[in-house]
């Protein structure tokens, strides 16, 4: 096997593929582990900054074969998961296993069967199957508005520390989790901090009820229809923090969890306090001025452009699989129909955090390495497939954000409900009358 990625969700292969006996290579660009985890991380592909603490708590967030320190706070900051993911591979013994300082340069299908795969030092090795976990928050999305703008301009994947802000006059745009925590850290030092958004969004405190938020999901309330689930969160949010538009911000166009949460326990308060302004979308760069929606003009120093990033396999050639939009058509968000062998372990973007959901799909990956588990056949993940974008389109609001958005706990089911089919159907082709198993996978 080959991983390529050592970051959260390549680690994870790496643990389920190390605990079953399976060979592997983990190749990783960087000089150690954690991905966009650790704070300038010489791989030079981490988002992470100084203040960066998770916006998933702890408990939701780690890793089943492995939970996080018990005197780690709810919500730690990013150099306790660094430390957690080091912790993580020593204890299970498989850091030997990834090369560092290699960059994959090219995935191929091998002649000979498997994959081919060639690393920066010119070397080609085949392999058998290949887990992709090079992470999609790493080549920044940049908008393209009309005119032109003389002051600075940084990519939120490039922000590290709030002193760029002193005394000036700042744009923050986008209403992610990056641009609430770059927004909120940006307008305590700066002169003003304008906050700009194409469109309104849930802003969702970290407690609720004195609880992390999102362990408010438990079983009985994550089997709920969606619309009801919606109405419990908008009830409470209604309670804590009131309409959106009373802070001056756009109304949502949407309900709540029909777009990937927006975290913050900040920025409300620095709406409250002036040290931040809402303002409509950006009409026009306008040398040292920009222009927005509701016609209204102000003199801008820096601009963030937290708008999201673009999902890039640059070791995958455009004739093997290309990514349009976004968009990537895979069964259950991890296999290809028409590429046996090639596997993605973490590109999901959930309502909650990704490495749980990571390790399932490497434990799944590993049944079906170890031929305990099948694939349905081509045609029926193709409908499968279809079907799983017809009900995302239909769930979230339409945005490249959302092209590889699941739910945390519903998409954890469906993997668990996939891996059990899938040694079922094994043991059914085992049949002499090679009968299929009755139930196929579940939606």
């Amino acid at each position: 096997m080959c991983v390529i990625g050592a970051g959260s969700s390549g680690i994870a292969s790496c643990q389920v593929l190390h605990a079953r006996g399976i060979a592997f290579d983990c190749f990783e660009k960087g000089s150690t582990i954690g991905g966009n985890w650790r704070y300038d991380n010489d791989n030079g592909m981490s988002a992470a900054y100084r203040s960066l603490y998770i916006n998933t708590s702890r408990r939701r967030m780690e890793y089943a074969a492995y939970p996080m320190p018990d005197d780690y706070p709810d919500y730690p900051h990013h150099s306790q998961i660094v430390r957690y993911f080091d912790d993580y591979v020593d204890h299970f013994g498989f850091r030997e296993r990834v090369r560092f300082s290699t960059e994959v340069t090219l995935v191929e299908p091998s002649a000979e069967g498997g994959w081919s795969v060639t690393t920066d030092d010119g070397r080609t090795r085949r392999y058998g199957a290949v887990m992709v976990a090079n992470g999609h928050h790493w080549d920044p999305r940049w908008p393209d508005f009309p005119g032109e703008f003389d002051g600075e301009q940084i990519h939120a994947h490039q922000y590290r520390t709030p002193e760029i802000f002193e005394g000036k006059r700042v744009l923050v745009l986008g209403m992610g989790n990056s641009a609430m925590d770059i927004g909120s850290e940006s307008s305590r030092w700066s002169e003003v901090t304008f906050l700009s958004a194409r469109r309104g969004a849930w802003i969702i405190p970290k407690y609720l009820k004195g609880k992390p938020t999102d362990e408010l999901a438990n079983p009985v309330v994550t089997r709920l229809p969606m619309r009801v689930q919606s109405r419990i969160y908008r009830s409470l949010l209604a309670t804590a923090q009131g309409p959106m538009e009373s802070y001056g911000l756009p109304k949502p166009d949407h309900r709540v969890l029909e777009a990937h949460p927006t975290i913050s326990s900040d920025l409300l308060q620095t709406i409250g306090h002036g040290q931040s302004r809402p303002k409509p979308n950006v009409e026009r760069l306008e040398g040292d001025h920009v222009r927005f929606a509701d016609g209204s003009r102000e003199r801008v120093d820096i601009i963030v452009w937290a708008t999201g990033y673009n999902i890039t396999l640059p070791f995958l050639p455009r004739t093997v699989l290309s990514v349009e939009d976004n968009e990537i058509e895979l069964y259950r968000r991890v296999a290809h129909p028409d590429l046996p062998g090639l596997y993605f372990i973490g590109l999901v973007q959930p309502l909650g955090a990704i490495m749980p959901l990571a390790e399932e799909q490497s434990e799944w990956v590993a049944d079906l390495i170890q031929e305990r588990a099948v694939l349905p056949p081509r045609p029926r993940m193709r409908r499968a497939i279809e079907r799983d974008v017809r009900q995302m389109r239909k769930r979230y609001v339409a945005s490249t954000r959302h092209t590889i958005q699941v739910d945390y706990d519903r998409y954890l089911r469906q993997l668990r409900r996939e891996r059990r089919w899938g040694k079922l159907e094994k043991q059914a082709r085992g049949r002499p009358n090679g009968a299929a198993a009755a139930v196929p996978p579940a939606a």
